[in-house]
């Protein structure tokens, strides 16, 4: 029997997904294991949005849509884009996916060609460098560190351009780190893109979530950057409907053009009631958005504060998001629970094992050393989680 393509037997599963589903596995067996794998807010999508799918089902919105979704949604999308981040967008040049990740996915699927170079700043979301490959690219991975609060420079981000670059992938905020570029860091960027005539994917999708700074999208600073870039968003974080599934890209017309034509021939529609939510969400009552935004900056506090008070682990505070990147590197080479710790993947599994608390390794985000976790989880959860990393951590 013949072997499956090259692109497919070359691609890792999501590590986050992975952890996740470990967790909900021991669970299912009664052992007490907290999850702080997935990026999944704990809260119910608002009722007026639920509501709104209820209409949808009720008034039998049941049919194909256009492949790039319907008016009215993508109407709403430009009306939110404008009010909360001063961004003026036709709905031809939004395209409406399912989920920001299938975006990502079809935004790679429209740039490149084989061999194209992307360049992706470490630590990153561990789907970037697969679906780069998965589109036939080339990742270009370009180390960051601590001291740069995880964050790319200008000069980095020129040294790795080539002949072969066709764009950048940027998260603001980030996952994993939480870290958020200035606006003056954005505007600095932005001339080296602008400079190297490259594209810059800008992965917004926290961008509401955001707590210390000024947001600055990249399609904000000139209208040369707003057409060299494509905006990634959708409604899974800041509404908790990650089961949802509409995320949406803005972008100049040849590429969204582009993704919808695409989209025809693919996956067609996002699902037509989700679309209608989807659309209460970005038009609707924006309270219940800021009261989730309010209770994870108590989470964070708490969760910064704690982790900083253990021996041989530490963190930045987050900007945004809702993840703690955790330095681990103090516990190479000790062996904590009988276990020798050789890396994150090492904590990650022993922590599991012996702690009964899951978390995703660094290595899987391209910075081995850290380990990730989500605050997305009640503060019940958050408490006992990291009760026992303490004492893991003194076994």
């Amino acid at each position: 029997m013949k072997s499956i393509s090259k692109v497919a037997s070359g691609i890792a599963p999501s590590a986050t997904l992975a952890i996740t589903a470990l967790a909900k596995e021991m669970k299912a067996k009664g052992i007490d294991v907290i999850g702080f794998g997935a990026g999944e807010p704990d809260f119910s999508t608002p009722t007026n949005i639920k509501c709104a799918g209820v209409k949808a089902i009720v008034e039998d919105k049941s049919y194909y849509t256009p492949s790039s979704g319907i008016l009215p949604l993508r109407e709403a999308i430009c009306g939110y884009m404008d009010k909360t981040f001063g961004l003026k967008y036709k709905p031809g040049e939004i395209c409406v996916t399912s989920g920001a990740k299938h975006v990502l996915y079809i935004v790679l699927q429209v740039l490149l060609n084989p061999g194209d170079e992307v360049i992706l700043p470490a630590p990153y979301w561990v789907t970037y460098a697969e679906a780069i490959k998965m589109a036939g690219g080339v990742p270009v991975i370009v180390e960051t560190n601590e001291e740069s609060r995880f964050k790319i420079s200008p000069e980095q981000l020129r040294a790795a351009c080539t002949e072969k670059t066709k764009c950048i992938i940027m998260t603001n905020p980030s996952n994993p780190t939480g870290m958020l570029y200035s606006p003056d860091e954005v505007r600095a960027l932005s001339e080296v893109i602008s400079d190297e005539d490259i594209y810059v994917i800008d992965d917004e999708i926290y961008a509401f979530l955001t707590y210390t700074g000024a947001f600055l999208s990249f399609a904000a600073v000139s209208e040369d950057m707003k057409a060299r870039t494509i905006v990634v968003n959708g409604v899974s974080k800041t509404w908790a409907m990650t089961g949802w599934r509409v995320g949406f890209c803005a972008a100049n017309p040849e590429i969204a053009k582009a993704m919808s034509n695409y989209l025809s021939h693919s996956t067609g529609n996002p699902s037509n009631v989700a679309q209608f939510a989807a659309a209460e969400a970005y038009s609707g009552e924006q309270e219940s958005a800021k009261a989730m935004r309010e209770e994870f900056i108590k989470r964070r506090r708490y969760f910064v504060d704690r982790v900083n008070a253990m021996e041989d682990v530490s963190c930045l505070e987050p900007d945004g998001a809702f993840y703690i990147f955790m330095n681990v590197k103090k516990t190479f080479g000790k062996t904590i629970a009988g276990v020798k710790i050789e890396s994150s993947a090492d904590f990650c599994k022993a922590l599991l094992e012996k702690g009964l608390v899951a978390t995703v390794p660094g290595n899987a985000f391209g910075a081995d050393g850290y380990v990730r976790w989500s605050y997305a989880t009640s503060m019940e959860n958050i408490k006992e989680g990291l009760d026992r990393l303490e004492k893991f951590l003194k076994s």
